[in-house]
Order: C-alpha cells, then structure tokens, then sequence
C-alpha cells in the first residue's frame, strides 16, 4: 500500500479569542482536521520566532498562529499588530534559507467564529498536503534542514535588535490589512532578508589590547563573555546576541573589542595564556 503523506501541524492561539473560537467549533461539533495540535498562549503577539523555527526544525510540517482581529487585542491592544509583522518577516527568512512560506499561517479569529476557524483548519490542512512533507518537497535532507533552521535560530536576538524599529506595531483595521502586508513586503526585500542572515555581525575581543578591566563583561546582557580579575576576556559566540553592547562600553583608550562582518573570528585564546603579566607598582 502506497504511503499517503499526512500532514503534522502545530496551532499556537491566543486565550482570548481564537482559543475560544477552537473551543466554539468543538461543541458545535463542526468537522475539521485531526491533524492540528493546539497550544494556548495568553496572546499572539506571544509567540516567539524561535517557537516556530523549533517547531520546523523537529519536523512539523506546518504552523498556524491565530490572534483577535486588529483592533480587539487584549493587551495595549498591539499584541496581534507584532505576531503580524513578526509573520510576515518570517515569512521572507524561510524564503531565504528554502522553506515554502506557505507553511507558516497567521489568521484572525474571534471567539464567535467556530465556523471560521474549523474552515481555516481544513484549508491550511489541504494547503499542507498539496505543499509536501517538510524539507522533502523542498528537496533539503533532513541533516541540512536543521543546519539552516539553526543558523537562523541562533541570529533571532540579532534579528529583533535589528528590526525592531520596523516591527513596531503600526494600526491598521481589517480593511487595510493588505495594504500593510504590502508595506512590509517593501520593507523586508531580499536584499534586506539575506543581509540579514549572511552579513550579521561577530565580535572579537583583541587578547593584545583587552586589559580585563571588567566593564564589557558586566555590561553583556547575554553573559556570552567570560573572565575574571586579570584574565583577558573571551566572547562566547554561541551565546553572543550581536547586541554591540561589549563594543559600545569598552573604553576608547583600549579599544580592544572589534566588529567582525563577514569574515571569521579567530580562535579564542587557551585558559592558560589569559592571565595578564602587570607590572609592579613602584
């Protein structure tokens, strides 16, 4: 018997009115696939990057985010204003590295639409089946896949940094809602896209020049930088966010934290070569 791809797929929804509109279509007994697992969040604007690319990155085939209407969020009300702009930039990431968009979903749902969001459901559900298994109709092994997802992955604190100006929730009603998919799709170019993930920074602290003064590593916020009293810090890159903070408070006269683009950074110093000589007081 020939193997019928059956798609696996991951729903995040908010509390307040998509949750309820699940809810609604099950008592209601209206019929949709079986093949979505929810997850209840207090609001879409919740819903992390790194949830959906993790979701990917183990074989989900596709994600939906449901949130209230524009408008009738719960929270400032701008939380469903950020899931959207957050949607859309990664939509254009997954572009970027192989991954059909059409397998990341954001809809508008209310607590009244059961109707609505069992219809959603068998929709993204069709979608999913006529789109493929993940990473095989893209044709990228499973190995490569989850290369590429990391890669992404580890430059979303960078990402946010760099984009948040251009997340910024801006109003917009149901009406004008293509008109600012639109606005984003100027925003997020290609160009834009790919510099983000192939030209994001590295920093470097220069064993020559750094005087463990101690300023950059109280200042890191991710704690990527490691040290002590007269040992010449080291950046950790798997932690480092690419925030700049490092470069920004190490003082001018040793200017020994450099911003590294496109090109490597060398190979930390061994533990045993960190200790600082000082001189003697006279």
């Amino acid at each position: 018997m020939a193997y019928e791809f059956e798609p696996k797929i991951i729903g995040i929804i908010c509390n307040w009115c998509t949750y309820a509109g699940a809810d609604l279509a099950g008592v209601s007994r209206y019929q949709y696939t079986t093949n979505i697992r929810l997850i209840r969040v207090m609001c879409s604007g919740r819903v992390d990057p790194a949830f959906i690319l993790r979701a990917f990155s183990i074989g989900i085939d596709g994600v939906f985010i449901g949130g209230c209407w524009p408008g009738e969020c719960h929270y400032a009300p701008e939380g469903n204003y950020h899931a959207f702009g957050m949607t859309q930039l990664y939509k254009k990431l997954m572009a970027e590295i192989g991954l059909n968009p059409e397998r990341l979903r954001l809809e508008w749902v209310s607590a009244s639409e059961g109707v609505r969001f069992a219809a959603i459901m068998n929709d993204f559900y069709k979608k999913l089946k006529t789109v493929g298994p993940i990473g095989e109709s893209e044709g990228i092994d499973g190995d490569e896949l989850k290369a590429r997802i990391e890669k992404v992955a580890k430059l979303i604190p960078y990402i946010k940094l760099e984009q948040s100006q251009k997340l910024a929730a801006a109003s917009f009603t149901k009406e004008g809602e293509i008109a600012k998919k639109a606005e984003y799709d100027k925003i997020f170019t290609s160009e834009e896209i790919h510099r983000l993930i192939y030209e994001a920074p590295s920093y470097y602290i220069d064993p020559e020049k750094c005087q463990a003064c101690g300023i950059c590593l109280r200042k890191c916020p991710a704690g990527a930088i490691e040290g002590g009293k007269n040992l010449i810090h080291v950046i950790d890159q798997d932690k480092c966010i690419k925030c700049g903070t490092c470069l920004q408070v190490c003082p001018t006269r040793f200017s020994a934290v450099k911003k590294l683009v496109a090109e490597p950074v060398p190979a930390p110093i061994p533990e045993e070569a960190r200790a600082i000589a000082r001189k003697a007081e006279s």
